[in-house]
């Protein structure tokens, strides 16, 4: 049986073709099917496997444009923060040149103003100490600066010229500790003399616990020094309380609170008076006094009828006395003797009538 299926395998392989192809007809013919069998298993082997590499193609389509998306977006964003980063330098910079001209503006409306001679000058560099106060500026001897001239600013006094060189000066700030200077207060004109500490406030000493000064009160030159001219602003208090010996007083100097980029320095001083503080508004309203009231009144109108008093009275009973008795007060001679104050004026006589028969 073996040697017979080897001898006509090609027949045998031939007749199941045949068999099956007989079989798939007749199976075609009994389903009345327009579609071929081979063509249905074919496709139902081969969808999925289209679908897995439809699935491939899409998952690799995303990450591809996704890629792109993000490479692009992300070179855009590193173009756009650049450009904000120009722009952000640009604004700076603007800033700075348009605070460089106010305070230009400032220094020269200041200088205009101002009785004392003064020369404008730029701060070039600070000193090299950690805590140090001292600044250098681009004016020196060729422009006529002195050691002990004092520096200050449109908003209060700065320092003193503490070494002057041809081209530059060494200027020391009012919060150095070697700094002092005569000051008076603007409301209770109490002097003393202002000192630096080393750090942002300065202090006020030599002023005894009985003077009264309030925070919040400004000082301002006093001249004594011989440095600065009396009445150039020099900062309000900040604390002020009774010590041991002395009054504590702090003051946050003025001339540091805008920056130190352009100073003044005084060539020739004229002292001007401390400026008065501005009264206090009261918190409630308050009507004019009584005599102001025949002031506003228009021309022509009815004067309103004033409030006396029983002194008003009193007074205006005198006038009439000293009329009466034909007295000027504040004229009489020495020894003449003074009105009878006791004296009332009497009803007026009667007339006579014509006939002289009787009175009227």
């Amino acid at each position: 049986m073996e040697l017979l299926t080897h001898r006509y395998r090609t027949l045998t392989i031939l007749a199941l073709v045949i068999a099956g192809q007989l079989l798939l007809l007749g199976y075609q013919v009994r389903t009345q099917g327009d579609v071929r069998l081979v063509r249905v298993w074919a496709v139902t082997a081969v969808t999925p496997v289209a679908r897995l590499l439809e699935t491939a193609r899409r998952d690799v389509s995303t990450a591809l444009d996704t890629y792109v998306f993000l490479a692009g977006a992300q070179k855009e964003n590193r173009l756009l923060k650049r450009q904000l980063g120009e722009l952000k330098f640009e604004v700076r910079r603007l800033r700075r040149e348009l605070a460089r001209a106010d305070r230009a503006e400032a220094l020269k409306l200041f200088i205009e103003r101002s009785p004392s001679k003064m020369v404008a000058a730029r701060v070039i560099g600070a000193g090299t100490g950690a805590d140090s106060k001292v600044v250098f500026i681009d004016r020196g001897t060729r422009d006529g600066v002195k050691k002990g001239m004092a520096v200050v600013t449109p908003e209060g006094i700065a320092g003193r010229v503490a070494a002057a060189y041809p081209t530059a000066s060494r200027v020391v700030l009012v919060t150095d500790p070697s700094f002092a200077a005569g000051v008076v207060s603007a409301r209770t004109h109490v002097q003393g003399t202002l000192k630096g500490m080393g750090g942002r406030a300065c202090r006020v000493d030599y002023v005894q616990n009985e003077q009264h000064v309030e925070e919040g009160e400004w000082f301002y030159t006093s001249g004594d020094d011989r440095v600065f001219p009396r009445g150039l602003p020099v900062g309000p208090v900040k604390v002020s309380r009774e010590g041991k010996l002395l009054r504590e007083i702090l003051v946050e100097p003025a001339g540091l609170q805008a920056g130190m980029e352009e100073v003044l320095v005084i060539l020739e001083g004229v002292h001007q008076p401390v400026p008065a503080p501005a009264a206090d508004e009261p918190e409630f309203e308050l009507l004019p006094p009584p005599d102001t009231l025949t002031t506003m009144a228009e021309p022509g109108a009815a004067r309103p009828t004033p409030v006396l008093t029983d002194a008003d009275r009193l007074l205006e009973t005198y006038r009439r006395i000293g009329q009466a008795q034909g007295h000027v007060y504040g004229e009489g001679r020495p020894g003449s003797p003074p009105p009878d104050f006791n004296w009332e004026p009497g009803p007026a006589p009667r007339k006579r009538s014509p006939s002289g028969g009787g009175h009227e």
